[in-house]
């Protein structure tokens, strides 16, 4: 009988270990699943070389390389440094360097737009009621749309 291709049993691998050290302080699933691409990234960026025998240096270059060769935002850049100073500080609970050699990727110079009060309820006038309620919660409280959409209704006690 051809056995099966499963794992074996032992110590779980180190995304699998960060995805639950996240669900244990209940970090939102949208920051689970990104934090856990930016270290995936990260070990790829440098060989899968395990990210306990890197160093600032090596988060440095990868900083750099995001921003240089890769041209991704300033706001991209971030949540790939937050993630990885997660990594380090709170799962590996290590102390970091400083960072400021990484080159940043720029931000380009934007007026936030901001709607008036009337400009508000004529856009959520045009909401359809079956949707209303989600998106005045989501206006109110600043809730994210997933955050708005996995609230479950409890009973009122």
């Amino acid at each position: 009988m051809m056995q099966s291709q499963t794992s074996f049993p032992g110590k779980p691998k180190l995304l699998d270990q960060l995805r639950t050290f996240m669900r244990a302080r209940r970090y939102s699933l949208r920051t689970e699943e990104a934090y856990l691409d930016w270290v995936r990234r990260f070990i790829l960026f440098h060989g899968k070389r395990h990210p306990r025998d890197l160093g600032e240096q090596e988060i440095t270059e990868f900083l750099t390389d995001l921003a240089v060769h890769r041209h991704v935002a300033a706001s991209t850049q971030n949540q790939a440094l937050s993630a990885l100073l997660f990594l380090y500080q709170q799962f590996f609970e290590r102390k970091l360097g400083r960072l400021d050699d990484a080159l940043r990727a720029s931000r380009p110079a934007r007026v936030p737009v901001v709607l008036t009060r009337e400009e508000v309820r004529a856009l959520l006038a045009h909401v359809a009621p079956t949707y209303r309620l989600i998106a005045d919660l989501i206006y109110g409280s600043g809730l994210r749309l997933l955050e708005a959409l996995r609230l479950r209704v409890q009973p009122v006690r």
